[in-house]
């Protein structure tokens, strides 16, 4: 049969090729009768998840699950318990399931769930596929182990961003004015002045530098989530112009708002340079930089544009039903008469573009780590299976 290219010390023996069915207790699809509610003791399994409650149960254990049929058919997921199982629901039942889960992720069921029309994955297939196993039951409780931990590790990271990034949205409520206040709920010690209204195109000023002499070559878009990227790498290298020499060349530090609208971004995105140099964008976005010797910090700024304090602004110039090429129809005139509600004092500026600029680095650190997590994964389960 083989063996795996990365094995925990001490094993030595060639792997065998067995059928999954003999492997576990038992392989079906649910047969639960029941009425969803919100309440009962014991939870109703769906194809993707806990779906309700019932006060009774017909299953009791481990169990591995996925879809029988649809979009969902082959994608896995575990659960424990007394429970009930819904129709489209095919699970396999046994102790211990850590082996066997991640020798089928790595088989990857969904190779199984094609049918002539939708996806379909049938336990009657399932129980005489044949998946390689170790002949020692230590190395495979090994590999099991190993995986688990792993996939605890990655949950715990992902927790940890993903708590970070609900703290930031909370602060960022909490850190600036709301409904026409003209102080925030939440203040660092020491000011207590009232935020003024200032007129954007009093702190910034438009670019509107081309890239003729073609001092760069990247092309920029701006995602609501990740900022100005590489507009190659957005688009899978399929919708940037080879001719960018007309486009505005922005520098690091400065702004850019992009015009189209979104779920994430209902009245598009303003956006800091920050990942490169510089970069080239098209003339549809309205570029600006802070003026010199204005009191506005960047960092502030930044963060402000995080909020949707400044969507009403836009709200009240945005030729309504007007389009051009799919975005906002908003002169770049009436954007630079937009007003902001600032911090008076530049240290308080400051201390609130400190705050979320650290967030914002943590929940990178976090996010880095769990992708990183991921891709360790992916290489251990090709190289850790036959």
């Amino acid at each position: 049969m083989g063996k795996p290219k990365i094995r925990f010390k001490g094993f030595t023996e060639d792997w065998e090729q067995r059928k999954l069915i003999e492997e576990v207790s038992s392989i079906d699809t649910g047969k639960s009768k029941f009425t969803v509610s919100e309440s009962g003791n014991y939870e109703i399994l769906g194809s993707t998840s806990v779906i309700g409650y019932d006060d009774s149960y017909d299953y009791e254990g481990d169990f591995i699950l996925t879809a029988r049929v649809g979009a969902n058919a082959g994608e896995l997921y575990r659960h424990s318990g007394k429970v009930k199982i819904s129709d489209n629901t095919v699970f396999i039942q046994g102790k211990p399931l850590d082996f066997v889960y991640y020798t089928l992720q790595n088989f990857n069921i969904k190779k199984l769930s094609f049918g002539t029309g939708q996806p379909l994955v049938k336990a009657s297939e399932l129980k005489e596929q044949k998946i390689a196993m170790p002949v020692s039951e230590n190395e495979r409780k090994q590999i099991g182990t190993y995986f688990y931990h792993l996939d605890h590790l990655i949950t715990l990271l992902q927790r940890k961003c993903d708590e970070t990034k609900k703290l930031k949205k909370y602060m960022l409520q909490k850190m600036f004015p709301q409904n026409g206040m003209k102080v925030p709920e939440i203040r660092f010690e020491g000011f207590t002045e009232d935020w003024e209204q200032r007129k954007l195109g009093d702190l910034v000023e438009r670019v509107t530098r081309k890239n003729y002499d073609l001092i760069s070559e990247l092309p920029l878009t701006i995602s609501a989530q990740h900022g100005l990227i590489d507009q190659n790498e957005f688009f899978d290298k399929r919708v940037a112009s080879k001719d960018v020499s007309g486009y505005y060349l922005i520098q690091n530090g400065e702004f850019a708002y992009n015009k189209s609208t979104s779920t994430d971004a209902p009245w598009g995105a303003i956006k800091r340079l920050d990942k490169y140099e510089n970069g080239v964008l098209s003339t549809l976005y309205i570029v600006f930089a802070i003026k010199e010797k204005t009191e506005i910090n960047s960092d502030f700024l930044v963060s402000y544009y995080t909020t949707n304090l400044w969507h009403k602004g836009i709200h009240e110039i945005a030729a309504e039903g007007a389009r051009n090429h799919g975005l906002l129809n908003i002169a770049p005139i009436d954007f630079f008469n937009t007003r902001l509600i600032i911090p008076q004092d530049m240290e308080e500026q400051m201390k609130i573009g400190k705050y979320f600029s650290c967030l914002d680095s943590l929940i990178t650190l976090h996010q880095r780590k769990c992708d990183e997590l991921v891709k360790i994964k992916k290489y251990m389960l090709q190289n850790m299976f036959v």
